[in-house]
């Protein structure tokens, strides 16, 4: 892939004459709400809340927005979007023997969802279990989004905080004999969903976390993931996104001493997608690991991706990679901001961060912004961030021995995201991840 500089792009101009102030779009936002009351959760929800209205909606001005147009976020409602009879593909990972969670419009359908009775779990819902005072995830929920809001604030976490109404909360005190699957399905053109889910994994336990599926009309998820010593989670989503799909989501991570986590994004269509990631490693020896395959057609209407990644090493001997790729094309838009800060003390951290974009076409754009932050001297640390177009003597040689251009772009395409993948340890996982991509690029192929 040939190599050019990255792009960069000025803020978006100020709010428009006439626009809400700040204070009053995020007043109508609150309103438009019904925010839970009671339950273990109340304080956090509480503590939350005036956080919230401490850091205000974020505006087109604000550092880590001034790729990514914070606005849709902010309206009281979103645009209804209409419920397609039926997705081209084939859902993902129906061929596993799984624990299936469904959830529809952000509310946990039980009736549909399988005996949450599994050996090395245990698996309950927000809603439900907010009415437990001595639930074990009264000391967790909230607990790391509040810590990610240092050094940067993160306004609508704490959103999702104050005003989740259901998710679900799992501890993991062994190695279950199957992953569980959260699913997610719309049942409502104009769903707001804001869903949080909690996980701790106990020292020396691992869990396979899958989550699928179309979450509502524009949404704003929450996972935090508390990692004992030794703990493992292996984390992979593909949520579906239709083309006017605004989705929001938050990865606050706290891995402790050996402990692992590898957590894989797959993201595909979509006016607006922004995904935070927020690691704190805090342990000896720990492995953090997050990536993201991203593709983007902006034929339907805008497309715009943003991955934002802060990874902080404040222990020795730890490793972290930050590994994200974007294909891009009629004139799709990719952001990726990425940071690794290491401590002082942090000795022996080996950090690793790429960023690469393919765009297909003159028009599509990829802005990056990749940081390093260092404050010890024994370290290993790397960054690189790329934007290119097809490897033209790779696609000749195709084309040579007689591949279809067509098929040999789609060839080239899963080769470039195929370090990406190798982020997914479970070969089955990576190959139906890829057979997804395959049949997408596959399919818009054939229809140009």
């Amino acid at each position: 892939m040939s190599q050019v500089a990255v792009q960069t792009k000025d803020a978006t101009p100020q709010q428009s004459v006439g626009a809400p102030k700040p204070a009053d779009a995020l007043q109508a936002r609150l309103d438009a709400l019904t925010l839970p009351k009671g339950g273990f959760t109340a304080a956090a929800r509480a503590d939350a809340l005036v956080r919230l209205r401490g850091m205000g909606l974020p505006g087109p001005r604000d550092e880590y927005w001034r790729y990514t147009d914070p606005r849709p976020f902010n309206a009281a409602q979103p645009q209804p979007i209409p419920i397609a009879a039926k997705s081209p593909d084939s859902p993902l990972f129906t061929d596993l023997d799984r624990l299936v969670l469904i959830f529809v419009d952000g509310v946990f359908d039980a009736a549909a969802s399988d005996d949450l009775s599994l050996a090395g779990l245990e698996i309950g819902t927000l809603a439900q279990a907010d009415m437990q005072p001595d639930h074990w995830a009264r000391g967790l929920y909230g607990t790391l989004e509040t810590a990610g809001q240092k050094p940067v604030s993160r306004p609508f976490a704490a959103l999702n905080t104050a005003a989740a109404r259901d998710g679900v909360l799992i501890r993991v005190t062994g190695k279950p004999a199957k992953p569980v699957h959260i699913l997610h399905r719309r049942a409502s053109e104009s769903a707001d969903v804001i869903w949080h889910h909690v996980i701790r994994v106990e020292e020396g336990a691992e869990l396979t976390l899958l989550e699928t599926g179309m979450v509502g009309a524009r949404s704003n998820g929450v996972l935090e993931v508390d990692l004992a010593k030794g703990a493992k989670l292996h984390h992979i989503t593909a949520k579906r996104a239709g083309h006017q799909k605004l989705g929001i989501s938050h990865l606050f991570a706290r891995v402790e001493a050996e402990a692992q986590l590898k957590s894989f994004a797959l993201s595909v269509n979509g006016t607006l997608m922004r995904h935070e990631g927020v690691i704190e490693i805090v342990g000896d020896d720990a492995v953090a690991h997050i990536a993201a395959a991203v593709l983007g057609d902006g034929d339907k209407g805008p497309f715009h991706h943003d991955d934002t990644v802060f990874i902080t090493h404040a222990a020795e001997n730890c490793e972290s990679r930050q590994v994200f790729k974007k294909v891009l094309k009629n004139g799709a838009e990719g952001v990726f901001q990425g940071k690794i800060l290491v401590k002082q003390g942090a000795q022996k951290t080996d950090g690793y961060q790429i960023s690469q974009a393919l765009l297909l076409d003159e028009r599509s754009q990829f802005l990056a912004k990749p940081e390093l932050e260092i404050y010890a001297d024994d370290v290993k640390c790397s960054h690189g961030s790329t934007t290119g177009a097809l490897d033209e003597t790779a696609l000749f040689y195709l084309r040579s021995r007689g591949v279809p251009k067509d098929r040999a772009i789609v060839f080239l395409v899963l080769s470039f995201l195929a370090d990406a993948l190798e982020e997914i340890e479970d070969e089955v996982l990576r190959g139906q991840i890829n057979d997804r991509l395959e049949a997408w690029l596959t399919r818009r192929a054939n229809s140009q």
